[in-house]
């Protein structure tokens, strides 16, 4: 904040008030007026000292006392007792405008000086410096329990950056670092916080935190969303690709997210952002960042990597698979541009090593999608496949897939077979009025990647085996992106659409 000085006012014959009001002058002499400087700092004097005297800050619009009778409670205030010194008021929360300081008497509304003016001019942030969104809700909590949760990742710009609590319910504490912690109580519910982050130079910026408070001793996860989100070689074909990602995880609630093309570190560089959980193996583009710690890591298989997720310690975990299938040949131009037969297409699939490498995961998988092993802990795969499903290719859209239906592709039919349920086509089992396709916001119809009308379709899957409902399964990409070659500003950082199931434990 930055203040401009301002009357410094000795005591006169007429004390003006505001709303134009005279008061006849007091008979104690006294001075106040604003120190220069990065808080609001005000000198005082007065002839009669007292413990209980006091400056307050009220609207220069009006509100301060008049005829020593209370117009309107203070906005800020501090006891200033001495005969002469001075104090700060903390005004970080006030909007930038014209107040007026006023000294009073015993803790009453006697004037000890003239009012003074002050002017507030807002924050002098630098460039980039704030929260990149101004609410998030974090990971559940519950009764009783230990929580913390770093939230300082949020935070962009700035220097020697400060942390602290500025509002919200007692349990929470907030560190200098960041860092929330605390302990709900028996009767503390769904608590909201808000934490200012504040610069070297006063600049501020406050973040609203949302925690889901569970009762002691029920399920701390009975409701997650799990997402897959291919980055497209991690966002970086499109402007403050960071910022534009971080939104959208937090618009969307998930809990857990299946990446693809997030080699580089892009998926230590997202969590890291969010205060998450993450895995990402050593070679490949596949990673998985997550609210909940991450308790095994299973290795890589082919073209996917497995993890098991704690949701709640022992008492609730999930198996979580995440895929990244070969891209060429692509079935789809095969069959439109080409022409192919079923079986030659179906070929091809093996040669792109699409159909191996689902192979290959599903055989790593087996033990946990066994019925007894996904009954107690569920399994989820979630990622780009680089195929169509055969749940798409039905006869009613015969003319939209080319002239092809009934087409058994690999990808979709062996997790089928192995008991893998599509959540997206659980939600929305007609194909027809929800095609649910995710390749491509960035190659329409009518402007293909290879110069040919684009192939719609849906490539992008979230498959679950064990004691899971689905809830929702919705496509997702935000604003209108426009098509690739106009791309590098859209709101949306991906060639693909991501997906988001809600899931019911």
């Amino acid at each position: 904040m930055l203040f401009s000085s301002i009357i410094s006012a000795a005591l006169s014959a007429l004390l003006l008030a505001p709303m134009g009001l005279v008061q006849a002058a007091p008979t104690i002499e006294g001075t106040l007026a604003v120190v220069d400087g990065d808080l609001l700092t005000l000198a005082y004097t007065t002839t009669d000292p007292y413990k209980t005297n006091w400056i307050g800050l009220y609207p220069a619009s009006g509100g301060a006392p008049v005829n020593e009778q209370p117009v309107s409670g203070s906005l800020v205030w501090k006891y200033a007792p001495d005969a002469k010194g001075t104090i700060q008021l903390d005004v970080m929360s006030l909007a930038a405008g014209e107040y007026v300081a006023c000294f009073l008497a015993r803790d009453g509304y006697k004037y000890l000086a003239s009012q003074v003016k002050v002017t507030i001019k807002g924050n002098t942030a630098p460039p980039g410096f704030g929260f990149i969104v101004p609410s998030i809700t974090l990971r559940n909590a519950r009764q009783g329990d230990p929580y913390e949760y770093d939230i300082s990742g949020l935070l962009i710009g700035g220097t020697l950056v400060t942390f602290q609590k500025w509002d919200g319910d007692d349990w929470v504490d907030v560190s200098s670092k960041g860092l929330i912690s605390g302990t709900p109580g028996k009767t503390d519910k769904d608590s909201t916080v808000i934490v200012r982050a504040t610069s070297s130079d006063r600049a501020t910026s406050d973040l609203k935190v949302t925690i889901p408070v569970r009762k002691a001793g029920t399920t701390l996860v009975a409701q997650m969303k799990i997402m897959t989100f291919n980055l497209w070689v991690g966002g970086t074909h499109v402007n403050d690709y960071h910022k534009k990602q971080i939104r959208f995880v937090v618009d969307t609630n998930a809990d857990i997210i299946g990446l693809q093309e997030a080699t580089g570190g892009h998926t230590k560089r997202l969590a890291t952002a969010l205060g998450w959980y993450y895995w990402q193996p050593s070679s490949g583009d596949l990673g998985v960042i997550s609210r909940y710690p991450i308790v095994q890591d299973y290795g890589t298989v082919n073209a996917s990597g497995g993890i098991r997720i704690a949701l709640d310690g022992e008492a609730q975990q999930i198996n979580f698979w995440d895929i990244h299938l070969g891209y060429t040949p692509y079935g789809p131009y095969d069959f439109c541009f080409d022409k192919m037969t079923v079986e030659k297409v179906l070929q091809r699939e093996a040669q792109s090593g699409r159909t191996p490498q689902i192979t290959d995961t599903l055989k790593a998988m087996a033990p946990q999608l066994a019925p007894a092993a996904s009954n107690k802990i569920p399994v989820i795969m979630v990622g780009d496949t680089n195929a169509p499903s055969h749940l798409d290719w039905v006869e009613k859209l015969r003319a939209k897939n080319c002239g092809y239906a009934g087409v058994p592709w690999p990808t979709s039919v062996q997790p089928a077979q192995a008991g893998m349920i599509d959540s997206y086509r659980v939600a929305h089992p007609d194909p027809v009025g929800f095609p649910g396709t995710t390749w491509s916001p960035l190659y329409p119809f009518n402007q293909g990647a290879t110069g040919k009308p684009e192939p719609q379709d849906r490539i992008d899957f979230i498959y679950h085996k064990g004691r899971l409902t689905v809830v929702d399964s919705t496509v997702l990409v935000v604003g209108s992106p426009k098509p690739s070659g106009s791309h590098q500003n859209n709101d949306w950082t991906s060639d693909h659409a991501a997906v988001l199931t809600t899931y019911r434990f």
